[in-house]
């Protein structure tokens, strides 16, 4: 429900600007009973939005824009259980992880400590 009140502000915002370039050149939207839902908006701007999804489960959707550089910017998103996971090729991503620690995380799980030996038996003992 408060994704359609947002998508009505945004529209509303759009529809409030005085500049040619915020015209709104697509509009769909469609909202069941069972609480799945999708929009898609289109500006001539080239900004356009969508999202499809289950209020309360999840939601799949896109963004893009031009940016002030000229530069086009597309983000695909899904959001869930697991959290909002965005995707594009601007985003930054983390460096790899160097070899010296990935040796020592699978030296440390070839080698546990006795705690951590007596915390996996109590652990198989409640499964």
């Amino acid at each position: 429900m408060y994704k359609l009140l947002l998508l009505a502000a945004l529209l509303g915002c759009a529809l409030a600007a005085p500049s040619n370039d915020d015209v709104i050149t697509k509009y769909q939207t469609n909202a069941d009973t069972d609480g799945t839902y999708a929009y898609s908006v289109e500006q001539a701007s080239g900004i356009a939005f969508g999202e499809q999804g289950q209020g309360g489960v999840g939601a799949r959707g896109s963004y893009s824009y031009i940016s002030p550089e000229g530069i086009p910017v597309q983000v695909t998103y899904e959001a869930d259980e697991n959290g909002f996971r965005p995707q594009s090729e601007l985003l930054p991503t983390p460096p790899p992880i160097p070899e010296a620690i990935l040796q020592a995380i699978r030296f440390i799980q070839e080698h546990p400590t006795p705690e951590e030996l007596a915390d996996r038996a109590v652990r198989a003992q409640q499964i």
